[in-house]
């Protein structure tokens, strides 16, 4: 093997482990590269925040609570029947609805609605709802999640795409607490 004049056989196999070392960084970069990009790269998938039909208004009598599934708006072909989400539909009178998730507001277990007693009653923990999904009792410190929804033609859409959850902007519209300082907790 010739060596270019004036390169000792030291310095090129540090030229050669230098250009083997920025191969190496940059392979193991460009996944970190991606990560840290990834929520501007990425974007919202289409169809994530839109309107998903329940069914017509005629399926969810007046004064009754049912259970309805949608399908998850971003699921991929893979998931199955974990894409079929379930939530729950209060028909209140004439247009006015209550769609809530199916998730205890504790630590997400599926609630279950008892008829008998008006009550959504979780397993997990013991938590209980009202039937307008505000907490009765048990370890969750707030009510169920609700959909926004609207009437369309005659069927009862929700927004769907992100859960309810604390955090989210669909939570957490509308709903906060307001507590009075000057009045004691237990007065009525």
């Amino acid at each position: 093997m010739s060596v270019p004049s004036g390169l000792s056989r030291r310095e090129m196999f540090l030229k050669v482990a230098m250009l083997f070392n920025g191969i190496v960084g940059v392979v193991l970069g460009v996944p970190i590269v991606r990560y840290l990009l990834s929520p501007v790269t990425r974007g919202v998938k289409p169809g994530y925040d839109r309107w998903i039909s329940l069914g017509g208004v005629d399926q969810f009598p007046s004064g009754q609570t049912r259970l309805a599934t949608y399908r998850n708006p971003v699921a991929n072909a893979s998931d199955g029947e974990t894409a079929d989400i379930p939530c729950w539909v209060r028909h209140i009178d004439a247009d006015n609805f209550q769609v809530f998730a199916i998730n205890c507001a504790h630590l997400g277990c599926p609630v279950r609605w008892f008829p008998q007693s008006g009550l959504f009653m979780c397993p997990c923990h013991g938590g209980v709802y009202y039937q307008d999904g505000s907490r009765a009792s048990g370890p969750p410190e707030r009510g169920l999640f609700e959909y926004p929804f609207k009437i369309v033609d005659g069927n009862l859409h929700i927004r769907a795409g992100e859960l309810p959850t604390p955090g989210s902007p669909i939570a957490t519209r509308g709903s906060l607490i307001t507590i009075d300082l000057k009045r004691p907790p237990c007065a009525g």
